[in-house]
């Protein structure tokens, strides 16, 4: 993206509306030149016409009216394309703009550190699209802004020409007209930016709505949704109609006003050509040029309920953007050196304190396979947080490959680390794009990597077998099958290092126990030559449990226990946490 370089991001909607600016200036040069010449065109055509009547019409003179019905013609030429041309610039210049600022809020939602934001994902979205194309709206709101201030001055030095009086009258009656109006923008402003708010958040419900219809209807709790959504989606129309009402009390203002300074700038020139003062061709250049009047009037005016609705779209991209990363990122510079994404590598929790965890120790060393019974949901979250790089301990260290993982640059840690969570994601396209992302999975290990995580049966089950549709977030398919699709996908990435976190709690205990199995096997297989992994699970299933090396027990927030299955099993407490 070209804009990729622009550093920083603005950290206030000013910022951001004058950083669009300057990135855009040699096409807004450009369409406000050309704007200007088709404003200046407009204003021309009554004193244009005015003189036609003055020296062919009044005169009977055939030559001077072929001569001026030429330049009249030639004058709407330049007119027309000046127009054309000026606006198609200013249009390409916006559009440009607005997916520069969509690039820029879809690389902060999809960088490899994250973003840290509890705004719902229509919300983002209604960012990433309606906001953005708010804020580079305002190249196309300055362009034909400063086109029609020139047109108003130009139109001045018109009407100084043809009588003083009149040139007076609009030097005077301009400034009053945009004063009076400008008294209704603060209250604008806010209005516009509580209308964003409550649209973006309406947008954000609806979107989770839809996205969570199906569980909904299945504990029959569509109705609460469905009131949720009717309140916030009233208080938008709310919003809307408040902002919406300051925006027509400011138009009608403006039209008002407008309407009594032409009807000022005819009474004058009528009086003036009653008196002699003002010719017939220059009464009628006069009365045109006072109608022209009010389109610059209207442009400057309504600039102010424009440039509100961009700030505040500013205002919303400018919050989102600063919103933190979800990864907390070492600086990758240190004397520790990642392992080698082939190679093997082992994870390490070193006296770690953190939330509930309190001096938390074990290791999950290169090519073994841990597993960790956590009896508070609590501590299991601390610990995902934690080995998902999104905190740093309070004490102690997180060691991957015997590196702080807080040493490490968040994409060295991506290579050889992954965490794969509880909730599964899916995403719009086929069983095969969800499970094999970037496509570079053979069949032979896709095979495998589909019975491992007993996907297989998902598969075989649908009618397109790997090309059968998914739709956002597999509404379409149940628990257990998304559950396996998630499994699936994490053993295609084949990591070094693999965290999973309740991988068969959607699933009957048969399969649990054939993916317990195959989770092993695909692993940690015993042939020679098989490339080192290591595998940490987060579980109270037996049937996972048996096939771990180790099994660290946690209680309250701490190490309780450590060793085999089989050799925790005399435990009381041990099998009540995992029989339970």
């Amino acid at each position: 993206m070209r804009y990729a370089a622009d550093g920083a991001p603005p950290r206030t909607a000013g910022a951001l509306i004058r950083r669009t600016l300057r990135r855009q200036r040699r096409p807004l040069v450009v369409s406000v030149a050309l704007v200007t010449v088709w404003q200046v065109a407009e204003l021309m055509v009554p004193a244009l016409i005015g003189v036609i009547i003055d020296r062919a019409v009044v005169t009977g003179d055939l030559a001077q009216m072929v001569l001026w019905a030429v330049v009249l013609a030639v004058h709407f030429v330049v007119l027309s394309l000046s127009y054309r041309f000026g606006a198609r610039v200013g249009l390409r210049a916006l559009q440009v703009e607005s997916h520069a600022l969509r690039t820029e809020v879809s690389g902060h939602v999809l960088s490899p550190r994250g973003a840290r934001s509890d705004r719902l994902p229509g919300d983002v979205l209604t960012i990433a699209t309606t906001d953005a194309e708010m804020v580079a709206t305002v190249v196309r709101q300055l362009t034909f802004t400063l086109a029609a201030a020139v047109g108003l001055v130009v139109s001045a030095v018109v009407l100084a020409a043809i009588d003083v009086v009149l040139a007076l009258v609009v030097l005077v009656g301009v400034p009053c007209v945009l004063v009076a109006t400008q008294a209704l923008a603060p209250r604008l402003v806010r209005r516009s930016g509580v209308r964003q708010e409550a649209l973006g958040s309406a947008a954000g419900i609806a979107g989770d709505f839809v996205r969570g219809l199906r569980p909904l209807k299945g504990i029959g709790a569509e109705d609460a949704a469905l009131e949720r959504y009717r309140t916030q989606s009233q208080r938008a129309a709310v919003a809307s109609v408040g902002a919406a009402r300051w925006e027509g009390l400011m138009q009608g203002m403006t039209v008002g006003l407008s309407g009594v300074f032409l009807a000022v700038v005819a009474l004058v020139a009528g009086l003036r050509a009653v008196d002699g003062e003002v010719g017939v061709g220059e009464f009628v250049a006069v009365v045109g040029i006072s109608q022209f009047l009010g389109e610059p009037l209207r442009m400057l005016t309504y600039l102010v309920a424009q440039l509100a609705q961009s700030r505040a779209s500013a205002e919303r991209i400018v919050s989102f953007l600063a919103t933190p990363p979800l990864v907390a990122s070492g600086p990758g510079t240190g004397s520790a050196v990642p392992p080698a994404p082939g190679a093997g590598a082992g994870l390490e929790l070193d006296r770690v304190s953190f939330g509930p965890l309190a001096e938390v120790t074990f290791a999950a060393a290169p090519g073994r396979s841990v597993a960790v019974v956590v009896e508070d949901p609590a501590d299991a979250a601390a610990l995902m947080t934690l080995l998902r790089g999104e905190a740093a301990p309070a004490d102690g260290a997180v060691r991957l490959g015997g590196a702080p993982i807080t040493d490490l640059a968040v994409e060295q840690v991506r290579e050889v680390l992954l965490v794969a969570d509880h909730h599964v994601d899916l995403f719009d396209g086929t069983l095969r794009s969800n499970v094999d992302p970037r496509g570079d999975v053979d069949e032979d290990r896709l095979a495998r990597v589909l019975s491992a995580s007993a996907a297989d049966e998902v598969v075989e089950q649908s009618a397109a077998k790997l090309d059968e549709r998914v739709s956002v977030g597999g509404t379409a398919l149940s628990g257990g099958q998304r559950q396996r699709l998630g499994l699936a996908r994490a053993l295609a990435a084949d990591p070094a290092v693999l965290v999973l976190h309740d991988p068969t709690t959607a699933v009957d205990a048969v399969t649990e126990a054939r993916i317990a199995e195959g989770l092993h096997g695909l692993r940690h297989p015993e042939q020679p030559g098989a490339p080192t992994r290591t595998t940490v699970v987060l579980t109270s299933s037996p049937a996972l449990l048996a096939h771990a090396d180790t099994v660290v027990h946690l209680r309250a927030g701490r190490v309780v226990a450590r060793g085999s299955h089989r050799e925790l099993a005399t435990d009381v407490a041990y099998r009540a946490a995992v029989l339970r």
